[in-house]
């Protein structure tokens, strides 16, 4: 309590003393540190600079990518299948690996390490039909595990939402829908 009454009484002398000038330069540091802090903040990645980011620390093939807040989750298999990864890519760019797992049966990845179209080709094939950022790529196959292709859900500046599946061997969106009322609150 004696503390707080000798800062109030520094205060209000400092206040009294250097009258508007003191509470001007007071604001003015204050503004000038929020300015800083603000300039000091990186901008969000992208989701082509997040799996860049993850094979760079885990070589192989991006199986999955979404975007949750400002963090980017990404599983990432080996290049001969028996290895999976589940890695964090942050705002900044910083990677961190969350599970690394090297049983995996090598079978299971067989048709994404062949796919002939990546997870980066297929967000680029899906951003080129409906402009906008991608928010998340999976590796999809039917229930019969005969048709495998790239889903990409790609938000646009107007709102909207597209998924757009891509085929793995050639690249082209093959199946486009749009989510117009989207309500999602994880950007």
């Amino acid at each position: 309590m004696k503390r707080t009454l000798y800062v109030s009484a520094a205060t209000a002398v400092v206040l009294v003393a250097g009258g508007p000038v003191a509470v001007a330069a007071a604001a003015t540091a204050d503004t000038a540190r929020t300015v800083t802090s603000a300039a000091a903040v990186p901008a969000d990645v992208t989701a082509e600079a997040a799996a860049a980011a993850a094979l760079k620390k885990y070589p192989g093939v991006v199986e999955s990518l979404d975007k949750d807040g400002s963090v980017w989750h990404v599983d990432v298999i080996s290049k001969d299948g028996k290895g999976h990864a589940e890695l964090e890519v942050a705002a900044d760019g910083t990677v961190t690996e969350e599970n690394r797992d090297t049983d995996e049966n090598a079978a299971e990845h067989k048709d994404l390490i062949a796919a002939k179209v990546t997870a980066e080709q297929a967000m680029k094939a899906a951003v080129a039909a409906h402009p906008g950022q991608v928010w998340s790529v999976t590796w999809e196959d039917d229930e019969d595990g005969d048709a495998h292709y790239w889903e990409v859900e790609v938000k646009s500046s107007d709102g909207k939402t597209w998924t757009a599946h891509v085929d793995h061997a050639t690249g082209k969106v093959t199946q486009s829908d749009s989510d117009s009322d989207d309500n999602d609150d994880n950007n």
